[in-house]
């Protein structure tokens, strides 16, 4: 049985983002080619200028009213005139509205940056612009390019998870950054694949579990184990109390683990593993491995498997797809993947592609199950 859902939105949605597309490529070739250089190569103005104003939480100052450059200025604790310029560029890439000369308020694209935004992706700003990731980027893209090295690892000099393991500020930044992912992909992981099929999931890597969290919520039958590194885990046992009802927090539990020593067995066939977003940070050998542990867990047991990931195009890849794999190769030794990458990882890995789940996001779940016995 198919575990697709809503397949005729997913399609309409899948038609709009190629129009999108379509729209985009059509504007980059009206544009001189000597200008769309200049563009591309002074990008990085617009993304700094969006890290001061997250960094400054302009937006939450703002909140639901309308301030004078100066008032926020002295709010912030900033030059009012510099503050202002920081503004009217902002205002003209279409973040804030500058409702009047001089004065600012909220628009529907810097509401995300609020602090009370139910899908604020302020930290994923905060996280994608700091000094960590920056500087592989400045500093190392070209040497890495070059030898095939990490450039984080040859800036910080060590990879990427054990430089946080070390660094509790930013790796509470990073964790902040992936539980906002939502706002970037949606709802569409829980409402167009077929849960209520299962009674149990067994979230590999999945950080506080913000993922199982709202598929619990929509099937209350359901219950999750969340399981990833220690520090995460101990920060995620308590980050929901208060937040969610004792009966809904009843059906989640986690547990510590290390992905690629093992995972959690399975009980039954009504057990299905999710690992969103987990595969792509790491390189074949290791996908391999976890993919194996996976499916060692649950041999025996017809216990699925869903694996939340990009599918990058055979051919022309879309910007988002391209982007997201260089910021891969920047920071792991992972990467975005084809279709013909991502069959071959679950052939070496004894598993076999059952069904490709679309959703209205950027992303697919891809539904594995055990094709032969793991030695």
């Amino acid at each position: 049985m198919s575990l697709q859902k809503n397949s005729a939105s997913v399609r309409l949605f899948a038609k709009l983002m190629k129009f999108v597309f379509w729209l985009q490529a059509i504007a980059n070739k009206l544009s001189p080619p000597p200008f769309r250089l200049l563009q591309i190569g002074s990008a990085f103005w617009q993304s700094r200028v969006l890290y001061v104003a997250a960094s400054l939480n302009i937006a939450s100052v703002l909140g639901d009213g309308q301030l004078t450059a100066d008032a926020i200025a002295a709010r912030v604790s900033t030059q009012a005139d510099a503050l202002y310029r920081l503004l009217r560029m902002l205002a003209a890439m279409g973040v804030f509205e500058e409702v009047s000369p001089r004065i600012f308020k909220n628009n529907a694209v810097s509401a995300y940056l609020r602090d009370d935004h139910p899908n604020t992706v302020r930290a994923m700003i905060l996280m994608h612009n700091s000094v960590e990731m920056s500087k592989p980027w400045y500093q190392q893209l070209e040497q890495g390019i070059r030898t095939g090295e990490v450039p984080f690892q040859i800036a910080h000099g060590r990879e990427l998870y054990a430089y946080m393991d070390d660094h509790a500020e930013f790796d509470a930044l990073f964790s902040r950054a992936m539980d906002s992912v939502e706002a970037l992909t949606g709802d569409s992981f829980a409402t167009e694949f077929d849960w209520g099929q299962f009674n149990r999931i067994i979230d590999v890597g999945g950080s506080k579990g913000s993922k199982s969290m709202a598929i619990l919520k929509r099937h209350p039958h359901l219950t999750a184990l969340v399981v990833d590194r220690d520090q995460i885990i101990q920060a995620a046992v308590t980050y929901w109390i208060g937040k969610e009802s004792p009966a809904l927090l009843s059906r989640l539990s986690f547990q510590s683990g290390n992905l690629l020593d093992s995972v959690p067995a399975a009980e039954d066939g009504k057990d299905i593993y999710l690992l969103s977003a987990v595969l792509h940070g790491l390189d074949d050998a290791d996908c391999i491995k976890v993919l194996r542990n996976v499916a060692a867990a649950g041999s025996g047991t017809d216990a699925r498997i869903a694996v939340m990931e990009l599918v990058v195009p055979e051919l022309k890849a879309d910007i988002s797809s391209a982007a997201f794999d260089m910021q891969m190769f920047m920071a792991t030794r992972g990467r975005e993947r084809m279709l013909s990458e991502w069959r071959s990882l679950f052939d070496q890995s004894g598993l076999k592609l059952d069904e490709q789940v679309s959703l209205k996001s950027m992303g697919r779940i891809l539904v594995l199950s055990n094709e032969r016995k793991i030695t």
